[in-house]
């Protein structure tokens, strides 16, 4: 009976032990998360310091970071974007971001609407969406790569009669470093233009794939100008939702210090009988170009037509078919 007594004994204390220890680790992960997240903040007030000043504003209004115990990430109430350089600015309600303990450098993000956004073209417009996702795998000095999913989005003119200028069911855009270039990503579908921009237009969908040359440089710059730029467009492609109709596009494209274009383009048209009628019927004044062009494209079958962009001067072949102003 004694050993059996001594060996409860130490079966408890062996109990106790292991208690203490969960208890502990407890403590010190405890301890160690608060840590992070203090850190965190730090380093988020820190790069929006470093931000600001040479005409740009950044701002997460009372940033704060949550997620304990498995997660921690960034809380803004609200966030604010400007540079004057560019004429950009974007301010946005709530953004929330996350990252696993054991998987610090890839983290995804919320972003609640609505978003005041102005470009360097055109007036401010007013951005809502259902859900705004991103993620980011981090890295220095600037993130590997970037996505961004948005569903249900809807723009419209921030200082007109509410009506949408445009509408989508998903946009989506990606991004990474590929060395020195930059690889972005795009496609979207179920967009709808509104009356004000393209009247009777049915719904579209797309994708693009291109690369800018050096633009990684581009983006640690925190400049956006296309003048002195060059890159490739692997794959350009607009298609009417739920039919074969569709246009594609492909080649290189640069823009020199005077903001005119030069580029090799090749240009193919799936069902252009299909496709000349639904341009026709959203703009009917250029119905006969429109005709005209599309029976070309019928003529020509699997067979793209080669388009040349010299100076802004764009030809089909050796005929000369318009200009494009400099950018």
């Amino acid at each position: 009976m004694a050993s059996s007594m001594l060996g409860e004994s130490r079966s408890g204390r062996r109990i106790l032990w292991l208690a203490v220890a969960i208890v502990v680790a407890a403590l010190a992960y405890t301890g160690l998360w608060f840590y992070l997240a203090r850190a965190l903040e730090e380093r988020a007030e820190a790069t929006l310091a470093a931000l600001n000043g040479g005409g740009v504003r950044a701002h997460c209004e009372e940033p704060e970071a949550r997620g304990y115990p498995f997660r921690i990430g960034l809380f803004c109430r609200s966030v604010f974007y400007e540079n004057a350089r560019t004429g950009v600015s974007f301010r946005a309600g709530a953004f929330r971001s996350a990252a696993q303990i054991y998987q610090p450098f890839r983290t995804v993000g919320e972003l609640d609407g609505p978003a005041t956004v102005l470009l360097p073209f055109g007036e401010a417009l007013e951005a809502e969406w259902d859900n705004l996702r991103t993620s980011v795998r981090l890295a220095r000095p600037l993130p590997e790569r970037v996505s961004l999913e948005i569903g249900q989005l809807a723009l419209s003119a921030r200082d007109g009669d509410g009506a949408p200028l445009a509408t989508a069911d998903d946009v989506q855009l990606h991004a990474r470093q590929a060395e020195a270039d930059l690889d972005l990503a795009a496609a979207f579908s179920g967009l709808r233009l509104g009356a004000a921009f393209v009247p009777g237009l049915p719904a579209l969908e797309g994708r693009a794939r291109l690369t800018v040359d050096n633009g990684v440089a581009l983006l640690a710059e925190h400049t956006f100008d296309p003048r002195g730029r060059s890159g490739t467009i692997q794959q350009l492609i607009v298609g009417v939702t739920g039919e074969a109709a569709e246009l594609s596009v492909s080649g290189p494209v640069s823009v020199g210090e005077d903001g005119l274009i030069d580029a090799e383009l090749s240009v193919r048209v799936k069902e252009p009988a299909a496709v000349g009628r639904i341009l026709a019927e959203a703009f009917p004044e250029e119905r006969q170009n429109i005709m005209t062009a599309a029976a070309a494209f019928s003529g020509l079958g699997d067979t793209p037509l080669q388009i040349r962009i010299a100076r802004g001067r764009v030809f089909a072949g050796f005929i000369p078919l318009g200009r494009i102003p400099p950018l």
